[in-house]
């Protein structure tokens, strides 16, 4: 369940890539916003009373990570979302600019007209990447920070193959 390579101490390991991908999967099916329970099961009876809770806070501790993690990239995209505008901004201002000039110094003929228009369509393709930012980036991941932050809070519960009811 856990990633065999991570050198970390158990409480803190990485859960392994399949077991991780599994469990946001199958939140994600649920669609709660409620935390849900997670329920092991084991092949072996458990050999300690304690299984449950180290194993739960091993998987909270690991979700925790992992929305600290996103909110870390969320945090940068936003940084280059803002560096950006400013970019696209200063490229829309001076193309346009720019193009003003033209029209002022060749009159208005079809050439400069081509010349200003194709100026502040350039400026405009400046603004693309920060737009996309701050109107459709942000908030997949912004998401997916929320789902890991409820994951964090689920319930982990351990069933052994003796407690098991026949189905």
């Amino acid at each position: 369940m856990f990633n065999s390579l991570d050198p970390s101490p158990f409480r803190e390991q990485d859960l392994a890539r399949d077991a991780e991908d599994y469990i946001v999967d199958s939140a994600k099916e649920l669609h709660a916003r409620v935390p849900s329970d997670l329920v092991v099961y084991l092949d072996q009876p458990s050999t300690g009373g304690d299984d449950e809770r180290v194993l739960q806070n091993a998987i909270r501790a690991h979700f925790v990570r992992r929305a600290q993690h996103v909110r870390l990239g969320l945090r940068e995209l936003i940084r280059q979302g803002v560096i950006s505008l400013g970019i696209g901004l200063t490229f829309l201002i001076v193309f346009f600019i720019i193009g003003q000039a033209v029209v002022r110094m060749m009159g208005e003929t079809a050439w400069s007209t081509l010349v200003r228009e194709s100026l502040l369509i350039g400026g405009w393709v400046a603004m693309w990447r920060p737009l996309e930012i701050f109107l459709y980036a942000w908030w997949p991941i912004l998401s997916e920070r929320r789902l890991h932050e409820n994951l964090s809070r689920m319930r982990v519960r351990v069933v052994s193959r003796a407690e098991r009811s026949p189905v």
